[in-house]
Order: C-alpha cells, then structure tokens, then sequence
C-alpha cells in the first residue's frame, strides 16, 4: 500500500516549477494532496497509513481545514470499520460568523479527550498549530500531528512542534516524492 500511494503522490500531488506557498514561502517544489485524498482509494489507503500512527486511547481526528477535512473524514470512518468509535472535527481558520460561532465543528467531546491533528502537507507547521491551538482552547488534549507529507523545511516545523509539546509524523518527505520523480 506504501508504494502505491507513493506514486499517487507522485503523479497527481506533486509538481516542479515556481510555486507560492500558502505559509508565504515559495518553492520549486508544490505539493497538493487533495488530488489523492478526494479519490476513494487514495483517501482509503492513506486513512489505513494514518490510523496505524494512532494511540489506542485517541478519541478523536481534527485538522485545519481544507487540507485536512478529507483526511479527518476518512480516518474517522476507516477506525468504524474497524471498531474503533474516533470522532472527526473540522477546525475553522476564522469563527463561524453565525449560529454559535463555533471554531470547531463535529461532536462535543469531553473535557480532556485525546485527539490527534491531521494534516495534508507540513512546511512551517503553522496550520497544524493553529489547530492544536484552538483544540487545546476548548479543553481537549493534542499532543501528536501526524502529515502525509513534511517538506522538510530546515526542520522549522519540528522544532516549532517540539516548543508546543507536539510530536509530529509523517507518512511521506518530500525528498521521497521529488528525488524519483526528478530521477
């Protein structure tokens, strides 16, 4: 299954040129894994590669979205099948401007559940701290993010993940992704 989403990624995430990225940073290198995710098969193997990085005692999947809303969709109902009752919540970049003003939409969990923010591709670490942030505000504990893709960006995002006591993992770096495709 690794090496199958690895040519996903490759193929339909991946692409060479002058790219702006959403951290403000630009980059030969763009990686967009919504290609892969929005596909049935893509999002059902990478869900079964996120739920092995899961802690048994994880009661929910969140992420920022619009990267990470298919991930957090798709991890949530592969654990069903296996089980496994883990909730899904959406965090939004700006409060809902209406109804409760909710930055997190899904199930209300108790005070202190464990959950784990999922994200598409890391640079900065920026938006999955942004997640973490507002998960940790509404009384949950985040202690893990785990990524499809790290950009392996001077280690900036793991160092930033280490000060927010954040361990992180990912599926995929990007050098597995561009050096083949490069070759």
């Amino acid at each position: 299954m690794r090496d199958e989403v690895l040519k996903l990624l490759r193929t339909d995430a991946y692409r060479k040129g002058e790219y702006k990225l959403s951290s403000g940073r630009t980059s030969e290198h763009y990686v967009n894994c919504k290609p892969v995710t929005l596909s049935g098969k893509g999002l059902a193997m990478v869900s079964d590669m996120i739920i092995d990085l899961l802690e048994p005692d994880t009661v929910a999947v969140g992420g920022l979205t619009l990267g990470a809303d298919p991930l957090v969709a798709g991890v949530a109902m592969g654990a069903s099948l296996l089980d496994w009752d883990l909730a899904g919540l959406i965090v939004r970049k700006e409060a809902k401007g209406h109804g409760t003003g909710a930055y997190i939409e899904g199930p209300v969990l108790p005070e202190g559940s464990k959950i784990v923010v999922l994200e598409d591709v890391i640079t900065t670490g920026g938006s999955a701290i942004k997640a973490a942030t507002r998960l940790r505000d509404a009384g949950y504990t985040v202690d893990r993010v785990v990524a499809i893709v790290d950009r392996q960006v001077n280690n900036e995002a793991y160092d930033f993940f280490e000060q927010e006591g954040l361990d992180s993992f990912s599926l995929y770096n990007l050098e597995d992704i561009a050096d083949a495709k490069d070759e």
